[in-house]
């Protein structure tokens, strides 16, 4: 080989080399992957809905039912406007723990009527602008701690302390606790809805924790009289959280995460959750997503644990809006729908 075409054939080794090379270090280390929109995971489980029929004025549609939490044996659910039932400020319902586990173990087949609890708010609906209904419920012992959600202008958030009597004559709402709880995002009708009682603090989580919505979530913290103890950071999670059960004894709690195919803006473009645990059958058949995520709590930020959603069976493409969430036992969860598509009481075994 002549010296000229040996210099020639150098040159174009390095010539290669030199967009090889690079092209390659780009496409490994810095390039963005491309992800798949959907993932066909056969193996997500899927749990159905037991529904357990209710009767009374709970069993309306406008009930509205936007949360619950146990007060020692009794499931106290929290319609999103309680002036509808009673009579004064209204009325919040309660359900015997023994009447569900009836109905779940096949011991009882009859429709659960809620007895009504008084509920006493003086003033309350005075002192909030723009009101638009109660959102979430827990208790402290015989504390009651609640969010309410308003439009004065923009959304707020409010959170409101009360007692409830031991023997269920009355719910009492203290109007001076009432504290405000900023909005996250821009959106209307959402706001902090969802409380989590850890311990001797209050957490409240608002709906909207999307990254393309709510780039940086927070929760609020609260002490229980209640008095804001500050933010703490709170993963991005697509579509909305509607309610949370209290924490267990390792810091964990669970939350409802649905996704309404109409909510175009909560819509992304891709949810790592689905991209890490794949959808269940009906999920991969129909639009909505009803599930629910767990989370670890600590004192510098709230997390995503390391556990698949429990995604719900879907029976068709008619989205069932879960508004409520509590644990029974070590049984599963109690959820409700609020007015859509109905008044629904489920039962969810883990």
């Amino acid at each position: 080989m002549s010296v000229l075409k040996r210099n020639a054939f150098v040159i174009a080794i390095l010539v290669v080399l030199l967009i090889v090379v690079p092209v390659f270090f780009y496409n490994r280390f810095v390039a963005t992957p491309t992800l798949p929109d959907t993932i066909d995971a056969p193996s997500a489980i899927e749990q159905a809905v037991i529904i357990i029929p209710l009767a009374g004025p709970v069993a309306k549609t406008e009930a509205e039912i936007s949360g619950m939490a146990w007060y020692g044996d009794y499931l106290i659910l929290l319609p999103q406007y309680p002036n509808r039932f009673g009579s004064s400020d209204g009325a919040f319902f309660a359900i015997a723990k023994s009447d569900l586990v009836a109905f779940i173990d096949g011991k009882s087949k009859e429709p659960i009527k809620p007895r009504e609890i008084p509920l006493k708010a003086p003033g309350l609906a005075q002192r909030i602008a723009g009101f638009e209904g109660y959102e979430a419920i827990g208790f402290v012992r015989d504390q009651v701690f609640l969010t309410i959600e308003s439009k004065p202008g923009a959304m707020l958030g409010n959170i409101v302390k009360g007692k409830i009597a031991p023997d269920l004559s009355t719910i009492e709402i203290d109007s001076a606790t009432l504290l405000t709880i900023p909005p996250q995002a821009g959106i209307t009708n959402l706001s902090d809805e969802t409380i989590v009682v850890a311990g001797n603090k209050i957490l409240t989580m608002y709906e909207a924790n999307g990254a393309n919505v709510n780039a940086k979530p927070v929760a609020h913290v609260f002490d229980l009289k209640p008095v804001s103890l500050g933010t703490i950071p709170s993963p991005n999670i697509e579509y909305r959280i509607t309610d949370a059960t209290p924490t267990d004894s390792t810091n964990r709690f669970w939350a409802i995460n649905y996704f309404y195919p109409g909510d175009s803006k909560l819509k992304p473009i891709m949810d790592p959750l689905t991209l890490r645990y794949g959808k269940g059958k009906t999920h991969a058949q129909f639009p909505q997503v009803e599930r629910l995520v767990e989370f670890q709590i600590s004192d510098a930020a709230l997390t995503l644990a390391d556990t698949p959603p429990i995604q719900f069976r879907l029976p068709d493409n008619n989205a069932r809006n879960w508004e409520a969430l509590a644990r029974l036992d070590n049984r599963g969860f109690m959820i409700a729908t609020d007015s859509f598509p109905q008044t629904i009481l489920g039962f969810v075994p883990r």
